[in-house]
């Protein structure tokens, strides 16, 4: 079993593999993908994914914007840093130290699940100044009920375990594991989507770095401050999201009652990887909207 995913092997026939590029920035080496042409656009996956969830996202905007896509620490093919910056603070610093040495700033920001936090956390500091903040099923608000109580202890014990993180990408050499997690989220993947997350967690680094990050995963920042985030919120939330409850969406409007809604029907937590064209038509919907000139 190979620790980390070689780029070599596991990335030969990676989706938009023509548009990576290894970037070594705030101490880490970063698989990134930069591809089209237009306003800047900056697409940022969440837990346990990587830059192929934007894979069909990517060509259906590339004739539009230019896109900036990494795989996030210790996910995919970026380096994994200490477990102390596996956090919301710290992998948000590590990302603009990604987009100083890329002297990129985008215009409209994309952030799945934990990426739509990473995204609000940069914001809110200053360190991003784009003209929207787009989170598909973000996971912006703390968990809460019985969740709470066993998420974080159960995550940190993972985190510190490797016989665990072992133990979970052998398990994940059995596609029918992979399919059960997926359709866990409210999402139906095709083949290739399923085959995709399957090379990814086969990996124990990339097994370890999702569980350090969601131990280390702190919104009660992110929720006392969302009443100052000055960037526009647009939340595009999948009806059938069984990861981040669509009722999340009224706790964050609750918190930023500016923040503009928008449902899809029958879509779950992975809606972009299910409708990619149907997404890649809202977000260049929204770009107009905030008056955004489209290649």
């Amino acid at each position: 079993m190979l620790e980390r995913l070689n780029w070599e092997t596991q990335g030969h026939d990676w989706p938009n593999r023509a548009a990576s590029r290894f970037v070594e920035a705030a101490g880490l080496r970063w698989h990134v993908q930069i591809q089209g042409q237009g306003p800047l656009l900056l697409l940022v996956h969440g837990t346990g994914a990587a830059t192929h969830s934007w894979r069909d996202l990517i060509p259906a905007l590339a004739e539009r914007f230019t896109l900036i896509a990494p795989d996030l620490p210790g996910h995919g093919f970026t380096s994994a840093p200490e477990p102390g910056r596996l956090s919301l603070p710290g992998m948000a610093e590590a990302l603009a130290g990604l987009l100083d040495v890329l002297e990129m700033r985008p215009d409209l920001a994309v952030g799945h699940s934990a990426g739509a936090a990473i995204l609000a956390r940069l914001c809110l500091d200053g360190r991003l100044a784009p003209r929207a903040l787009v989170s598909l099923n973000g996971a912006l608000m703390p968990w809460r009920g019985l969740p709470a109580h066993l998420f974080g202890p159960a995550a940190r014990f993972l985190s510190n375990a490797p016989p665990m993180w072992h133990l979970f990408a052998r398990r994940a050499r059995d596609r029918a594991a992979i399919e059960r997690l997926l359709h866990g989220t409210g999402s139906r993947l095709d083949a290739r989507g399923i085959e995709l997350y399957q090379r990814v967690i086969r990996t124990p680094t990339h097994v370890r770095s999702t569980f350090t990050m969601m131990a280390n995963w702190d919104l009660k920042p992110i929720e006392q401050a969302l009443p100052r985030l000055a960037t526009p919120l647009v939340l595009v939330v999948g009806e059938g999201d069984l990861s981040v409850p669509p009722a999340e969406a009224r706790r964050i409007r609750a918190r930023q009652p500016a923040a503009q809604l928008i449902n899809l029907p029958g879509l779950g937590h992975l809606a972009h990887e299910e409708r990619p064209e149907e997404l890649a038509a809202l977000i260049a919907r929204i770009a107009a909207e905030q008056g955004l000139e489209c290649a």
